[in-house]
């Protein structure tokens, strides 16, 4: 789990781009600059991803090669720090984009640990302990197998990386504490199908993220498209923030986990680190309504588009992104944790402010969408 203190500063780095220099955002933008400066920084954001992913790999081969306390503890902290960096994506979501078909495959949850791998009282459940049905352990395979016979039955992703990082989390006050043994050849059961496992489903995540920065690339058709449409793409950018405030951060992944108490419901539930999920995805909305930089320069963001003609809507705007930022980063951690209790307890109070910061940003983001001519779906299809 990341700390506390970590959390901030990732936070704090992350918005640093954006927040600071709100003041110096131009007076005024046209939509083309904003489709265009997105599409940038969307592939500038998928490059950064990739590039996460590829040191996470290269961390895992040395755990695959020398299991140890370290190499488990270092692919761990490379896991997050790609895990943090994919948060922001999930604004660009929710609009038939290039992620909608890779999606299953990159972020689907909540995952039956039980489909991967073994769990407490079932020692021998999962594609990793069943070399009869799946005797090899190839991407394309393991592509196949994935949400086969359930919705949760994840076995490709970040999710599934994660469970055969931490294991199952059965602490109340800490992740998931997989043995470095379960790695060891000759001591782990199955170890060498389990690095097998790992390495094909790490090698399907940075192919994927590659694909993704390769369709925002100067050039693809994707990125020539987006950048013609320029009124669609508007609505484009405004469905992926609405829908990922309302329906995905504020209902899915906020909302659930509150009312249901299930810790089931959380979602990167193995490494305990859904709190920087929640920053991460907050994050990526405000670069996208705020504008933020690229090689150094900051471009214009939705806001833009409604500052001059509606400045007291663009300043409400501001300081409901704001708002809700501090929210979301005053929920306590493990985020586990934070949902259980009485509804007076000050993990309860700090995630129903979370959520109601969340209602109200959502509201803000449609009335900006009906100034700019666009109704808004609250959800994905809508």
């Amino acid at each position: 789990m990341i700390s506390r203190s970590l959390g901030r500063a990732l936070l704090l780095g992350t918005l640093a781009g954006i927040s600071a220099l709100t003041a110096q955002a131009p007076a005024e933008a046209t939509p083309e600059a904003v489709v265009k400066h997105h599409a940038t920084w969307c592939h500038d954001l998928y490059a950064r991803v990739e590039a996460l992913a590829l040191e996470l790999q290269d961390r895992i081969d040395e755990l695959i090669a020398a299991p140890s306390a370290e190499t488990l503890a270092a692919a761990r902290e490379a896991w997050l720090a790609a895990r943090a960096a994919y948060g922001m994506t999930e604004a660009l979501r929710f609009h038939d984009g290039p992620i909608e078909p890779l999606e299953p495959l990159l972020n689907a949850w909540p995952v039956d640990e039980a489909y991967i791998d073994s769990v407490e009282g079932q020692p021998d459940s999962g594609i990793i302990n069943d070399p009869e049905q799946f005797p090899n352990l190839r991407a394309a395979i393991l592509v196949l197998a994935n949400e086969r016979g359930g919705e949760a039955n994840i076995c490709v992703g970040w999710h599934a990386i994660e469970f055969v990082l931490w294991g199952q989390d059965l602490s109340s006050t800490g992740p998931g504490d997989r043995p470095y043994t379960d790695f060891q050849a000759g001591v782990g059961r199955n170890a060498e199908r389990r690095c097998d496992y790992l390495r094909a489903i790490t090698g399907l995540l940075v192919d994927h993220l590659g694909q993704l920065r390769a369709a925002w690339a100067p050039g693809a058709p994707y990125r020539e498209r987006f950048e013609s449409e320029v009124d669609a793409s508007v609505r484009r950018m405004l469905v992926g923030v609405t829908v990922l405030s309302a329906f995905e951060l504020g209902g899915e992944r906020m909302v659930v986990a509150y009312e249901t108490r299930d810790q089931e419901q959380e979602h990167s539930c193995f490494s305990d680190n859904s709190w920087q999920d929640f920053v991460s995805n907050q994050a990526g909305l405000r670069a996208v309504v705020l504008g933020c930089e690229v090689d150094g320069t900051r471009g214009p963001g939705l806001i833009e588009l409604i500052r001059t003609r509606e400045p007291n809507l663009a300043r409400a705007l501001q300081a409901g992104l704001d708002k809700t930022t501090e929210a979301l980063a005053a929920i306590p951690q493990p985020f586990d944790q934070a949902f259980l209790g009485e509804d007076d307890s000050a993990g309860r109070q700090a995630m129903g402010r979370a959520i109601a910061c969340l209602e109200q940003q959502t509201e803000l983001l449609l009335f900006t969408g009906k100034e700019l001519g666009h109704d808004l779906p609250l959800e994905p299809g809508g």
